[in-house]
């Protein structure tokens, strides 16, 4: 306990009784009585050989329960394991390569380190470390190729997290990192640890081929990323229909069945092969395992086929479309939950462009707005 606030009240013994009260904070000072403690209390590490001086073998964590001004910043010294001077340690505790290691001439080291926080007297406490040198890589790292769909409105993309590029190696102990080249990171960046995609705002419509790249260290594999970003036509959203899916989540629907549902939809829709299929969101339905699909379909010529005719011709081909995903409603309008006269409603559809929803699997993502139904009675 660092501290007490204490109230003390004086008293009188006249009638009546008068008093007075006053506030006495007591601080409790720190004293330097723990030791720094490492987790964990020994370690273990690995590094390839042939790896260039300086390469980061392990980062020691090292607590303290004294107050701050007793506790960090520690000291940190290798104390035995390293008289021919292999390895450094810095002053944030991280222990690196001072030479190229060979697998043939050493294959482990064991050393005793050190950790003095900064209180008077100092405490200490010591570890031990494991450094096993392993051979260099010899398995180039594999790399799935992603192909990622943006559905945004007119020059309304605020950017984000797009996708996920999903990369394996079959050396245990290599660590992979993307990167991009540099004519591309004014539109795009990639996360070099974990591969996340981030797109920056404001993407035109079109496609873009990204090149990107996975390295262990050692070996460095293309992978082949292309991004399509559609926009949005405010007249889309007065043509749209609805197809509500049963049991499915967003990420199965894009990873299993959106290449295979398109196609059979275009099949059942269109009209004329020029005339063009857009996919504007897909979004769970909110409190069931159910997903909505919105789309439109645009003419050739100009202009957009009406709901009534989307709905006449789903209807129709409705068992043909089950034969990919099971669909549980085709909606144009939604009255449900009203008190319509004659079930007569009106519906607006609004898109949230600056809402953003990322359904990611490893080989493709599809990334869009969030949309709202508004539905009222027609008087």
């Amino acid at each position: 306990i660092s501290g007490y606030a204490l109230v003390i009240q004086a008293r009188d013994s006249g009638n009546p009784p008068l008093s007075s009260s006053v506030t006495v904070n007591v601080d409790i000072s720190d004293v330097n009585d723990n030791s720094p403690v490492f987790t964990p209390a020994n370690y273990t590490a690995v590094i390839q050989e042939n790896k260039p001086v300086g390469t980061s073998i392990l980062q020691l964590v090292v607590t303290d329960k004294d107050s701050f001004h007793n506790g960090p910043p520690f000291t940190f010294t290798i104390l035995t394991g390293n008289e021919e001077e292999e390895f450094t340690l810095d002053p944030h505790g991280v222990l690196r390569s001072a030479v190229i290691f060979k697998h043939m001439v050493s294959t482990e080291y064991v050393l005793c380190v050190q950790a003095k926080d900064s209180g008077k007297p100092q405490q200490v406490s010591h570890t031990y470390v494991q450094v096993r040198v392993i051979e260099e890589s010899i398995h180039k790292p594999t790399a799935i190729p992603l192909e990622i769909f943006i559905v945004t409105m007119e020059d309304d993309f605020p950017g984000g997290v797009i996708g996920k590029i999903h990369a394996t190696d079959q050396d245990v102990y290599d660590v992979l990192t993307y990167t991009l080249k540099s004519e591309q990171k004014s539109l795009f960046k990639v996360n070099s640890h974990d591969g996340k995609i981030i797109a920056l705002g404001g993407l035109d419509n079109g496609k873009y081929v990204l090149n990107v790249s996975v390295s262990d260290g050692r070996f460095q594999v293309p992978i082949d990323v292309v991004v399509h970003v559609e926009q949005l036509l405010q007249e889309m959203l007065q043509n749209t229909v609805t197809i509500r899916f049963e049991n499915v989540s967003p990420e199965d629907f894009v990873g299993l069945h959106m290449h295979g549902f398109r196609r059979t939809l275009r099949n059942a829709v269109l009209s004329q092969k020029q005339d063009s299929l857009h996919i504007i969101s897909i979004q769970p339905v909110a409190g069931s395992s159910q997903l909505d699909m919105l789309f439109a379909v645009q003419i050739h010529s100009g202009g957009f086929y009406k709901p009534a005719y989307l709905i006449q011709k789903l209807t129709n081909a409705r068992r043909h479309l089950e034969n990919v995903i099971r669909i549980s409603a085709i909606l144009e309008k939604n009255c449900s939950g009203l008190d319509c006269q004659e079930q007569h409603c009106e519906q607006s559809l609004s898109i949230d462009s600056h809402s953003l929803m990322t359904y990611s699997t490893a080989r493709i993502s599809f990334v869009c707005p969030r949309f709202y139904r508004n539905v009222r009675c027609m008087c």
